[in-house]
């Protein structure tokens, strides 16, 4: 049975993420030859104030990018 994690920042809709899911698990069905069945996928999402990337938070990232 194939898991799969998937870390990533909050703010991304259900929609999307169930997208993300339902793409993901028909990858492994064509790649690995699995059902469906037995794929299971769970996603960790960090507050983007928990989260950093070249010395920025996500935040501030946000904020410049609007900019």
């Amino acid at each position: 049975m194939p898991e799969i994690t998937v870390s990533m920042a909050a703010g991304r809709t259900d929609e999307q993420k169930l997208g993300m899911m339902r793409d993901i698990t028909q990858a492994l069905v064509k790649n690995l030859g699995v059902d469906a069945d037995a794929v299971v996928i769970q996603i960790n999402e960090a507050p983007l104030h928990h989260k950093m990337k070249g010395g920025k938070s996500f935040v501030e990232r946000a904020a410049a990018a609007k900019k």
